[in-house]
């Protein structure tokens, strides 16, 4: 799992489209080879004994804006549903998905918003 970076905002009203963020990602992260420390910061979860393969990357949350990473709105939205289920769920530890959904939580919290699970 990766730890709460409390990355600023984007707007609320900022499309999400997850693979054109994870394409600015890598570039502002230096890591259009392969994942590194910078490109981790955009992602909630990630497989440590994989953390060289970009799929081990899970639930991304955040896409660059003017030169900053920051957590987008709707990303945050869009993972607390693939953790309550939507779209297939997502393949993690289950001992897990309880501090990732308390790393999330701390973006909702910054939304002022209530985490789909706690509903």
């Amino acid at each position: 799992m990766t730890q709460f970076q409390d990355l600023p905002l984007a707007d609320r009203d900022r499309e999400w489209d997850a693979a054109e963020a994870d394409k600015r990602v890598r570039a502002w992260a230096k890591a259009e080879d392969s994942p590194n420390a910078d490109y981790r910061k955009a992602h909630l979860w990630y497989d440590g004994d994989e953390a060289d393969e970009f799929g081990a990357y899970k639930l991304p949350i955040a896409d660059v804006i003017g030169g900053t990473l920051k957590a987008v709105p709707r990303a945050i939205m869009a993972a607390g549903g693939v953790l309550q289920g939507a779209r297939g769920g997502v393949k993690i530890p289950k001992g897990e998905v309880d501090r990732v959904k308390a790393h999330l939580a701390k973006y909702y919290a910054k939304l002022d918003e209530t985490p789909p699970w706690e509903r």
